[in-house]
């Protein structure tokens, strides 16, 4: 397996917490195929995706094509592996691996297809979590299993979490997922893995995420504001709004917790300002300031 020969197609952190297990297992892809570098921050300055500073560090030679209108030169390349590239493959690149591409997804497929599985995991409040490698084919994480790994998202291999957050389970899910590819890998090269299709009644499907879903109603179910908290923390944060003077101000959570089925909201940023302790925000604001 060390002469394993195969691309590997990622993008952000996630990508990065799978490229790791896989080094860790002796797995060091041949090619790696990146998104382009992209403005960022106040300043717009040009940043490189994770996978991209990975593929540097770790001296392996990268693409970050802007499509793939030119066939990729894949000579020798056995094997294509995705983890939240978050582009849409072409068929005349699905079949060009002898060996085909293998997906890593974040949930337990058919459940939570599409663009944001880990988010709607913690927003659904599952118990029940997981990784899926999957066999690629041209619809949108159709294809077949090769194999899954189910924990609790309160015990076993996350003891410990209550809620997890976006960020907490993305870099468990991750891991576990790197660390179950490795484990597939060589079985489904030697043959012996026979992919089984998706039960196609029990799928289940989770939209892009926009910044206007960060918006939370602290009147609302206490619970449910948590979990959306947790849910959105990192992209797109969450946030709620006063008016201040007759000025409308969006004020963005950066800490909570949930105990005794009351939700806690620990720290915020107020707009134009930096971060403060919300019982601070709170005591400033009382008197002339209405919470949205």
């Amino acid at each position: 397996m060390k002469n394993l020969n195969f691309a590997f197609f990622g993008t952000d952190n996630f990508s990065v917490g799978v490229l790791d297990e896989l080094k860790k297992n002796n797995f060091l892809p041949t090619l790696i195929i990146a998104t382009p570098d992209k403005p960022k921050g106040r300043g717009l300055k040009l940043t490189s995706p994770p996978v991209k500073l990975w593929a540097i560090e770790n001296k392996v030679a990268f693409l970050q094509p802007e499509n793939f209108n030119r066939q990729l030169t894949i000579n020798n390349l056995q094997l294509g592996i995705v983890a939240s590239y978050g582009k849409i493959i072409p068929a005349k690149i699905l079949t060009s691996f002898p060996k085909g591409m293998l997906n890593v997804h974040p949930s337990l497929l058919p459940k939570y297809r599409g663009a944001s599985p880990i988010q709607a995991q913690i927003l659904n409040d599952e118990k029940n979590i997981g990784v899926s490698i999957m066999l690629m084919d041209e619809k949108i994480d159709h294809g077949p299993l090769l194999t899954q790994r189910e924990f609790s998202a309160q015990g076993g291999p996350a003891s410990g979490w209550q809620i997890p957050n976006n960020i907490e389970l993305s870099e468990r899910l991750s891991a576990e997922g790197g660390k179950l590819l490795a484990e597939t890998m060589p079985k489904w090269l030697a043959g012996k893995i026979k992919p089984i299709p998706q039960d196609e009644i029990m799928a289940t499907f989770c939209p892009k995420i926009n910044k206007e879903d960060g918006l939370i109603d602290l009147n609302g179910n206490p619970r449910q504001n948590f979990l959306k908290i947790q849910a959105f923390t990192g992209w797109p944060g969450t946030y709620f709004f006063v008016v201040r003077n007759g000025e409308k101000k969006r004020i963005k959570i950066t800490k909570a917790s949930f105990t005794d089925d009351k939700l806690k909201i620990e720290s915020v940023i107020p707009e134009g300002k930096k971060e403060i302790l919300y019982y601070q925000f709170i005591n400033a604001d009382k008197i002339d300031a209405t919470i949205l």
